[in-house]
């Protein structure tokens, strides 16, 4: 399995493309992933357009740290291969990932890798563009595994519930809030998704919570996706972003306990031992493996543990 590129995604700002305006207000954002977007947010007729403004805002304004994607049409339309094209070759060294909305197969993701692999022979790149996919048809679902298995671009599998709704036929409502469902209305989807995630070495990442008014709601969307394992959650609006941050960040006495757990059980090592007791709880292998996770993705975002320098 290739080394995939690490990148922070606690969340991911869906920005429209057609919107210099909004183009600009999202860069100046401290903010893990932008997507700028030609698809669901642009209206037909601004869709060409939008691919000049997109190349235009990658390649003059500055994104700091956050990852610069593009989300592109649907690959059942006549806009998405032109839009690799032309995004590509206008924003190459200014791009991260493409977004690939509505993938139903392994076919799908193999087109995307194709296409990209020929436009950076042309171009004489040699930093990879990588892939990201929306699983958010009911196919999709059903094939995940060979769709996260697909390319060695491939860096996240995103859950989208919107689309997804109107392909099983789930309540509208889900999307917006509570409908009374007795637990996680979507927790298969998003369980297999991360399972078929985490088995090919990729982010799973929780799509968009459309109510953004209702930012308490959100927390609880992102705190389920946490949960299962998923890495972030999308923004359809800059006040999710905060929220969505810190609901995937560690808390510092969660990233202090990590640390202090593989501590001891370093030194327990040391003297022979397999397993121990710290602050009333059992530590051995299995745990020291969970809890690097949190230590991992502390360093990735800057974190100490108290007292470090």
């Amino acid at each position: 399995m290739a080394q995939k590129p690490k990148r922070l995604r606690r969340c991911q700002l869906a920005v429209p493309g057609s919107s210099d305006k909004m183009m600009t207000k999202a860069a100046s954002l401290d903010v893990d992933h932008i997507f700028l977007d030609l698809e669901d947010a642009v209206a037909p007729a601004a869709k060409i357009p939008a691919r000049a403004q997109i190349v235009t805002a990658l390649n003059t304004l500055d994104w700091g740290k956050s990852v610069r994607c593009v989300r592109i049409n649907d690959l059942d339309t006549q806009y998405a291969y032109e839009d690799i094209i032309e995004v590509v070759e206008g924003a190459s060294a200014n791009l991260d990932t493409i977004l690939v909305p509505k993938v139903r197969s392994a076919c799908d993701v193999r087109f995307v890798d194709r296409l990209l692999s020929q436009i950076e022979l042309k171009l004489g790149l040699t930093r990879k563009i990588g892939i990201e996919v929306l699983i958010e048809e009911a196919e999709a679902i059903m094939n995940v595994e060979e769709i996260a298995s697909a390319s060695e671009r491939l860096e996240a599998l995103v859950f989208g519930m919107g689309d997804y709704s109107a392909s099983q036929g789930i309540d509208p409502r889900a999307v917006s809030g509570d409908t009374g469902y007795p637990g996680d209305i979507w927790h298969y989807a998003r369980y297999k998704v991360i399972v078929a995630a985490r088995s090919f070495g990729i982010d799973a990442v929780d799509g968009p919570f459309v109510n953004f008014r209702d930012g308490e709601y959100f927390r609880t969307e992102c705190r389920r996706a946490k949960q299962l394992g998923m890495v972030g959650k999308w923004a359809i609006h800059p006040s999710q972003v905060a929220i969505a941050q810190e609901v995937f960040s560690p808390a510092q006495d969660e990233l202090d306990k990590a640390h202090k757990a593989v501590a001891a059980y370093r030194e327990a090592q040391a003297q022979g031992l397999g397993a121990i007791q710290v602050d009333g709880q059992m530590v051995d292998v299995a745990t020291v493996r969970l809890v690097q996770g949190i230590i991992d993705q502390a360093e990735a975002i800057g974190m100490k543990p108290t007292g470090d320098t």
